[in-house]
């Protein structure tokens, strides 16, 4: 089998990463990188012996597909030139800062024949792949995701840097339309949205509780959803997944534990290595430019009401 030919642009902390695993899988061959800083370039040469392009015209002469890990703000120009060369691609989370930018690649992509895999890297997270078949009807999920303040991705809030992971798994766990989004929010050692709380009602009822923040002296990532017999716990960062359910009997219900079985794997690479399948097969990929659509209206949304919040702050 041929491998796929691959091409990453941008080369910052998640670029390397992406650049890193590809170049430890068998089924692809990285073609190049395309990084306007030199120190950073110079880095990615000198670790990982890959070739540096000028500009992403030049890499697209060379390669089938390309990871997109760029700043937000420049995901739609860099993918929407992938596209029109005939390139399929993977565009880290969020798929854009806007909807316009993400609902103009959708159609393109769509003319093009082309394939957009979206970042949403907790879909391929083994926890959740684990506790997945057991995540049926939910009638209400709690989740926090608290990180140490990196420094990283400054040009976009914690929605779009960390909540939205959480908001795309919601997303995909509850097939209903959102009734009512409520939203707190502060800005704590940026300009931006640094710490947030959100409650989202659906129409089926389910309603979901999420919490971000990207100051913290401690880095948690939990995911709990509580359905109508049963309740999984899932820690992402550890990959651990438990559970119990509620067993109906004639003489007495009996609660007993899940079968929740996880084979630990880098997320990263079951991402990357499902992307590098769907470009070989023409699937439509587990996370798709409508999930990344998707993720950034609710997202969006969030934002108005947190914005409304703070607007009361300021009288």
């Amino acid at each position: 089998m041929d491998k796929v030919r691959i091409g990453v642009v941008g080369t910052g902390y998640l670029g390397r990463l992406h650049a890193r695993v590809l170049t430890e899988m068998p089924g692809v061959e990285v073609v190049g990188f395309v990084e306007p800083r030199d120190a950073v370039a110079a880095e990615v040469e000198s670790n990982l012996k890959l070739r540096r392009f000028a500009t992403v015209d030049e890499l697209e002469e060379h390669v089938e597909c390309a990871v997109v890990a760029t700043t937000t703000d420049k995901h739609y120009e860099v993918a929407k030139s992938l596209l029109e060369a005939g390139c399929d691609v993977m565009i880290e989370k969020p798929i854009t800062s806007t909807v316009d930018d993400a609902r103009m690649l959708i159609e393109l992509a769509k003319s093009q024949g082309r394939i957009i895999q979206v970042g949403h890297v907790e879909r391929y997270n083994p926890a959740i792949v684990a506790a997945a078949p057991f995540l049926g009807s939910p009638r209400y999920i709690e989740a926090e995701r608290i990180g140490v303040f990196s420094g990283r991705s400054l040009d976009i809030d914690v929605l779009l840097d960390l909540m939205i992971h959480d908001l795309n798994l919601v997303l995909s766990f509850v097939d209903s339309p959102v009734r009512d989004v409520q939203a707190v929010g502060v800005p704590v050692l940026t300009r931006q949205v640094d710490m947030a709380n959100v409650r989202i009602e659906f129409e089926s009822g389910c309603v979901a509780n999420l919490t971000a923040s990207r100051v913290s002296t401690d880095r948690v990532r939990k995911f709990r959803v509580f359905g109508p017999d049963c309740y999984v716990s899932v820690d992402t960062k550890e990959q651990d997944a438990k559970g119990a359910r509620l067993i109906h009997r004639e003489e007495q219900s009996a609660i007993e534990p899940l079968a929740i079985v996880v084979e630990k794997k880098e997320p990263l690479r079951a991402e990357l290595e499902a992307f590098a399948k769907v470009v070989r097969t023409r699937e439509a990929p587990l996370v798709g430019a409508r999930e990344g659509l998707a993720a950034i209206e609710l997202a969006l949304r969030v934002r108005e009401k947190i914005d409304a919040s703070l607007a009361k702050f300021a009288h």
